[in-house]
């Protein structure tokens, strides 16, 4: 390592004086091949080949090194990809010497067998140097500071994951004395890798048993790499780490460091605290890259509902395949100048057109479509809230039901390829004008699929976490507010995704689609709200004691479990793992349009109650009140003894 004085001189002159070392370190090793070659007895006429072939074969050499960027790493840093440089530029100034030698100055014929061991001791020498570089400073400058080891404020770290990435980040927070953080060890759920070293840093245990480990390692810190724990394990180790004073920290993932999400520190690296998506224990989405850019790129998308929270991360992902293209159409003003403003930031070449919109506008919708002519469209416009929907049920029914019947119109005359409607897991047996709306939009787009060359898809999911309007931000604002955090029932569970992942799987979906499908994304295990609620009370740095939890009962239209599949749905899966196919029974147009017509007239009612009454005459099989009565009297009997078969959650269970 260069002393303070000498380094601005090293920095300033650094090529000349890699040059210079690296001419001296290729005539070493072409001195040592030739004493080799003879067994260090040297006749006078080698001797002599010698001193006229070195500064050429040097000079072959460090034009093949520089010519190849072997000169252009730093050795502190070097890696097998500059080990890899170096035998690149090793091989090229082989051949070069071989050339000149056998070709431009045949009188000279440097024996082959110099020539072999010279590549040989070229790469051992030059190698050898480099790497100890990056020895000295990840190895031997730690051993022998003893600043750190020495500081009693220094913070002794677990890290939990035992895989390449922890390995990597444990070197790096041992070779940065910046960070005033010492790594001691592992943590990891692989019993067979207990007791073990992972590059000098023993494997103590399993997280399971953390605050005995930490107790041994006499360590403060607990730092969690990103998705290594399922979501019921993180939230046991945070709980037991919190019980016994233990520091808990996120290793973001690759997409943390992309976003910028965590707090910045020495050599880029960034720690956060656990939040609600940790706790959630999903792994990150795969997508298909290249059936993706076939889908998009150079293409003009429409997204409705783009300054929403799932249409404006669709927007955010499908920049990164390049549309040609990019209309965000939305009805709400600041929403769109928000997203729109956002996205410009980014520098994107995609064309980025902004259109104040009403999904049930059918002339605007028309010009928009002629103006720029659309060729896929990601229709996220929709009303969400289940209980404002049933006090507004005919908005419900106008903007869900028919503002998609509208567009999926336009968007047949228009030739769109693919329209992809975002649907709901609420839309399987509806208990709420909402659910019931987003079926009915379900049904139409299914039934048009049967006859259009346009391809209509749509993808069905449960509940997004940290949506605009979802639980997790209203249990934020109470804790804020000092309580209490409402829960409408103790059974009360939901799936839940977090929003780039539904939005990921949206896009994916639309890609994979042929026409018809209904996609349905692999939501993993439902979560009950209450323990939801509980997660947020302590990601917020309070006991659950210290905020009361209060049930309020359910409220019109709610159901206590959600279904993703019809009974009479089957299900098969697609080349995606987290995606799977939904079919059911074709739907019939003509029936759908006698419905429609039907419907039409008690959408247009600003009667709630007449509204309810006409659902219910004309879709016998929807009935929220009856519905959530029977629900409720269920559960407040005690029932949690049924059987399997009888709940809700069952028939989803059964269906996959």
């Amino acid at each position: 390592m260069p002393t303070p004085l000498l380094a601005p001189f090293i920095y300033q002159n650094r090529t000349p004086i890699l040059f210079i070392v690296h001419a001296a370190v290729y005539a070493t090793a072409y001195c040592l091949a030739t004493l080799l070659r003879f067994d260090f007895v040297v006749p006078i006429e080698s001797w002599q080949l010698l001193r006229d072939t070195l500064p050429w074969v040097v000079g072959a050499r460090l034009v093949s090194a520089y010519a190849l960027w072997s000169f252009h790493g730093w050795m502190r840093y070097v890696t097998f990809h500059d080990l890899v440089v170096l035998l690149r530029a090793t091989i090229a100034g082989t051949f070069i010497i071989v050339f000149i030698d056998y070709f431009l100055m045949p009188h000279s014929m440097i024996p082959r067998s110099v020539v072999v061991l010279e590549f040989l001791l070229t790469i051992l020498l030059v190698g050898g140097l480099r790497s100890i570089g990056r020895l000295s400073r990840e190895q031997i400058m730690p051993m022998m500071n003893s600043r750190l080891r020495c500081n009693p404020n220094a913070r002794r770290a677990l890290i939990v994951g035992c895989n390449p990435r922890g390995v990597y980040v444990a070197g790096q927070i041992h070779v940065c004395r910046e960070l005033n953080t010492q790594i001691v060890g592992f943590l990891d759920v692989d019993d067979s890798m207990h007791g073990r070293r992972m590059s000098g840093f023993m494997v103590y245990g399993s997280p399971t048993n953390v605050v005995s480990c930490a107790a041994d390692a006499e360590a403060r810190d607990i730092y969690i790499l990103a998705d290594v724990l399922a979501g019921k394990e993180l939230r046991n180790l945070i709980d037991r780490c919190r019980e016994a004073n233990l520091n808990v920290k996120i290793l973001p993932g690759v997409e943390d460091f992309l976003t910028g999400r965590g707090v910045a520190g020495p050599m880029g690296l960034r720690l956060r605290d656990v939040d609600i998506n940790d706790l959630l224990g999903r792994d990150p989405v795969e997508l298909d890259g290249e059936k993706l850019i076939t889908f998009i790129q150079n293409k003009t998308v429409m997204v409705t509902g783009a300054g929403g929270s799932i249409g404006s991360e669709i927007c955010r992902q499908l920049l990164a395949f390049q549309p040609a293209a990019l209309l965000l159409v939305e009805r709400a003003e600041n929403n769109l100048f928000q997203i729109d403003r956002e996205l410009r930031a980014l520098g994107t070449t995609t064309q980025l057109i902004p259109c104040i919109a009403d999904v049930t506008d059918a002339e605007r919708m028309q010009k928009l479509f002629a103006l720029h002519r659309p060729e896929v469209l990601f229709h996220a416009a929709a009303h969400k809230h289940v209980p404002m929907m049933e006090l507004n049920p005919g908005e419900a029914i106008k903007n869900n039901t028919f503002g998609t019947r509208q567009l999926a119109d336009i968007s047949q005359e228009f030739g769109l390829q693919t329209f992809v409607l975002i649907s709901t897991d609420k839309a399987v047996n509806p208990t709420s004008v909402m659910g019931l709306s987003k079926q009915l939009a379900e049904n139409y787009i299914h039934a048009l699929s049967q006859s259009s060359e346009t391809k209509f898809i749509a993808v069905r999911f449960g509940n997004v976490l940290g949506s605009v309007g979802s639980v997790v931000p209203i249990f934020q604002e109470q804790i804020r507010n000092g309580g209490p955090v409402t829960v409408t029932h103790p059974e009360m569970r939901r799936f839940f995704m977090t929003i780039p992942e539904a939005s990921q799987l949206v896009m994916q979906a639309g890609a994979m689609g042929r026409g018809g499908e209904i996609f349905v994304l692999d939501m993993g295990e439902p979560v009950k709200i209450v323990d939801l609620a509980r997660d947020v009370v302590r990601l917020s740095g309070l006991s659950p004691n210290d905020i009361e939890i209060v049930f309020t009962g359910m409220r019109p239209g709610e159901k206590l479990y959600e279904e993703l599949y019809f009974d009479n749905e089957r299900t098969l899966p697609t080349p995606h793992p987290k995606l799977r196919v939904a079919y059911h029974r074709p739907c019939e147009m003509d029936e759908i349009e006698l419905l429609f017509g039907e419907l039409r007239e008690a959408a247009q009612s600003n009667d709630g109650a007449f509204v309810h009454r006409r659902l219910r005459e004309l879709i016998p099989d929807f009935d929220a009140s009856v519905v959530n009565e029977q629900t409720c009297s269920s559960v407040n009997e005690g029932d949690s003894t049924a059987p399997e078969t009888s709940s809700p959650a069952a028939s989803v269970r059964r269906s996959k």
